[in-house]
């Protein structure tokens, strides 16, 4: 008699339990997925900023440290401040910083709080587009996604 009436709550939990998420899929992919898309936010709400003229607000994405590491063109800067002298520095107009876009993003989780950004960055100016591969090195604190390494080539 017991065994008949759990019968139907058994039923119940298993499809209750094989509707709840895509074949192939866990609640584990979901929350990745979902962390992915918060950090490829990040990078675009940096284009955003970046084609507003705004490097200030385009470097809010980096964590804000003297350990933050940006390693392009052959050298490595250490610091936020010293990160962001170099884009001021190297971007002083506007005609210089272009129109900024990412493509090809790929999020590899590495932890709850650690990811990886593979992708690829474009500049459209007058007279020319650089563009290269781009990877970025996330790290979650306070809450908040921030970049605390990034290696940024041209070329490609």
């Amino acid at each position: 008699m017991r065994l008949a009436c759990r019968a139907p709550l058994l039923a119940l939990t298993l499809l209750i339990s094989a509707c709840a998420s895509p074949p192939g899929t866990t609640q584990a992919d979901g929350i990745q997925q979902s962390q992915a898309g918060e950090i490829e936010a990040v990078v675009q709400t940096q284009a955003a900023a970046w084609n507003r003229g705004d490097i200030e607000s385009f470097m809010q994405g980096y964590w804000r440290s003297p350990d933050l590491r940006f390693a392009s063109g052959g050298t490595v800067t250490r610091g936020f401040e010293r990160t962001l002298e170099r884009y001021k520095a190297r971007y002083s107009t506007r005609a210089a910083m272009g129109t900024l876009s990412f493509s090809e993003l790929e999020t590899v989780m590495l932890a709850d709080d650690a990811a990886v950004l593979h992708g690829r960055w474009k500049l459209e100016r007058d007279g020319d587009a650089p563009g290269g591969l781009v990877t970025l090195v996330f790290r979650k604190m306070n809450g908040e996604w921030v970049i605390i390494s990034d290696t940024t080539t041209s070329g490609g």
